[in-house]
């Protein structure tokens, strides 16, 4: 028997478990992409399948909806693969295990994949149906979103006519989501000369810093590691005599680095005094931001090392003390959304240069575009070589969005209240969309989830009726 048989809707419910018994992590998409083959060849219905695996099925308009604008549905079919230190699962090849906890659909020692799968579930269980009423539907599945949108970027969007869509990958219930950043990778490589040099080894640990996601929680003042490095040194550099080995943090872009390790040589006596008491004094400074924060020194006598030559020392702390970093603009259109910042997420330092990697974020274009510029006067002063990459387009608000208000009319008259309208400081696939389709119009919803992307992810049972009956609502009043 089904796991998820008793739960409503049954269809909706149905699919969910067939697709979660497919294989679908990023990287992984042949199988889940021949799912929707099969699933359109089987109800008759027209369907196009990219070299990405991307697929569009078209499903023509309901009696009386024939003049109707046609709508996009649109979700990811991939999955993030997380498991148990002890779980022996397969996502090459395993099945999810679900699992129903109280009022929630969990996994049993693996992450649940209702991102995005509950999406998908949702749109097939209203293209099977012919009974639901509803304008002409291109529903578009794509791939890879969760390793970079890589699917929506190679998606062609000329096989589309509608350019309203409904993107049905956002986790909270009475949440509607209107605009999402933009963003692009920018790498610094800052050359350096050294030099042999001997005497004491000191290296500094900066550790037990919050860190996180660095759109969600960009305004949150959480410390990062990289630019306290910075400040540390610069503070050294004025007070002891040392010549710099390393200084690295961090490994992922798009995270506030929580730690970063500051290596040197040094003949002052007085280097660890000076270093454990400026360390103190930060200490007292963000306790109440970072109450966890402390910084490991270890000392190793009578070394030997390749230290950076005066000048370039002095280029790599003016650099991270200068560099910009954090929020940059709040938006004016939005209360309390960050629209643009950048994050120092990687500091590495190689044996000829230190290379800075930033995330740039905004959920304007032309600021995205400023950000580049001013990282790049900067660094170009300092004689650094430049890279980007990474680029994904903001979706920017629409404050004339038809759906918008289609949207909220439909809420309200479900729920009796306002739902919440809101902008992330972080990207969707949305963007990418609006990037490619002229006078783009949609919106972001789904039902209540928690834990995504752990194994303790879950979903919450009757939200998932709630929102399928929401977005039937929607499409009866699109006429």
């Amino acid at each position: 028997m089904a796991v998820l048989s008793s739960s409503e809707p049954k269809q909706v419910f149905k699919y969910f478990e067939e697709i979660s018994s497919v294989p679908r992590g990023s990287g992984n998409m042949n199988g889940i992409a021949d799912f929707c083959v099969n699933f359109a060849e089987k109800h008759g219905l027209k369907f196009i399948r990219d070299n990405a695996n991307n697929v569009v099925i078209y499903k023509d308009a309901a009696k009386g909806y024939e003049s109707a604008e046609p709508i996009i549905l649109q979700g990811h079919l991939d999955m993030v693969c997380q498991k148990d230190d002890e779980s022996s699962f397969d996502f090459e090849k395993d099945g999810i295990e679900l699992l129903i906890d109280g009022e929630f659909i969990k996994a049993n020692g693996t992450t649940l994949g209702a991102d995005n799968g509950i999406a998908v579930a949702m749109v097939l269980s209203i293209l099977e149906s012919d009974s639901i009423p509803h304008p002409a539907i291109e529903a578009v599945f794509t791939t890879d979103e969760e390793i970079g949108m890589i699917g929506a970027t190679a998606f062609d969007s000329s096989v589309l006519s509608a350019k309203k869509m409904i993107n049905l990958d956002s986790e909270e219930i009475n949440c509607v989501t209107v605009s999402c950043a933009g963003g692009s990778d920018f790498t610094a490589k800052l050359p350096v000369e050294r030099e042999k040099v001997s005497g004491n080894e000191i290296t500094i640990t900066l550790k037990g810093l919050k860190g996180g996601h660095s759109g969600i929680c960009i305004n949150e003042g959480r410390v990062n590691a990289n630019l306290l490095a910075g400040r540390i040194l610069n503070h050294l550099n004025n007070n002891v005599k040392f010549s710099l080995v390393s200084v690295s943090g961090g490994d992922k872009i798009n995270a506030i680095t929580p730690i970063c390790e500051i290596k040197v040589i040094t003949t002052d006596d007085n280097f660890k005094t000076v270093a454990e008491k400026y360390i103190d004094e930060i200490k007292t400074e963000i306790a109440h931001r970072e109450p966890e924060f402390f910084a490991e020194i270890d000392l190793l006598e009578n070394k030997t090392a390749d230290g950076m030559v005066k000048k370039s020392q002095d280029n790599v702390i003016y650099a991270l003390l200068l560099a910009p970093n954090g929020v940059i603009e709040m938006s004016a259109e939005i209360d309390g959304l960050v629209e643009t910042s950048l994050n120092l997420g990687i500091l590495k330092t190689e044996e000829t240069y230190v290379s800075y990697s930033f995330g740039l974020r905004s959920n304007k274009k032309t600021a995205i575009k400023f950000l580049d510029d001013r990282l790049t006067a900067f660094f170009s002063s300092l004689s650094a070589e430049i890279l980007r990459g990474g680029y994904y387009p903001p979706w920017e608000f629409n404050d004339h969005s038809e759906l918008q208000k289609l949207y909220i009319d439909s809420y309200v008259a479900q729920f009796g209240e306002m739902p919440k309208v809101e902008a992330i400081h972080a990207g969707l696939e949305c963007g990418v969309f609006a990037d490619k389709i002229d006078g783009f119009d949609a919106i972001a919803i789904g039902p209540q989830m928690y834990d995504v992307h752990t194994v303790n992810e879950r979903l919450e049972i009757k939200t998932v009726g709630e929102i399928y009956k929401l977005l039937l609502k929607i499409l009866e009043n699109c006429r």
